[in-house]
């Protein structure tokens, strides 16, 4: 069983910044993909950022360059620094484990971004 916890939400003023993590009870390098996925309220979950086993890196469009993923094995963790961030991103994020063969997902957490 992979559990994971999201922590670095809180509130933000439009146009600053964020550093969310997700710490992970096994070794991240036994997932192909490690993503952040939020969702809005009244709205869908939605891809946001992802960074595989290799180190690539994908953005949705929205984010790219003003987000960035990263991750350190020896501690288990992933980050998503946000910077520049609008009222338009306040939703919960999540973070996501995909390997041994499942999807495993945090319980979120919050951002806000209002002035």
């Amino acid at each position: 069983q992979v559990q994971l916890v999201e922590s670095g939400g809180g509130l933000v003023r439009p146009g600053g910044s964020l550093r969310l993590s997700c710490a992970a009870s096994v070794s991240i390098l036994g997932a192909n993909v490690m993503a952040w996925y939020r969702q809005a309220p009244g709205k869908q979950r939605e891809f946001v950022a992802s960074i595989m086993k290799i180190g690539h890196t994908n953005y949705m469009d929205f984010v790219r360059g003003r987000f960035t993923v990263s991750r350190d094995n020896a501690k288990n963790t992933v980050f998503l620094q946000m910077n520049s961030l609008k009222p338009e991103e306040t939703a919960v994020y999540y973070c996501n484990f995909r390997g041994r063969g499942a999807d495993y997902w945090g319980q979120g957490t919050q951002v806000t971004v209002s002035s």
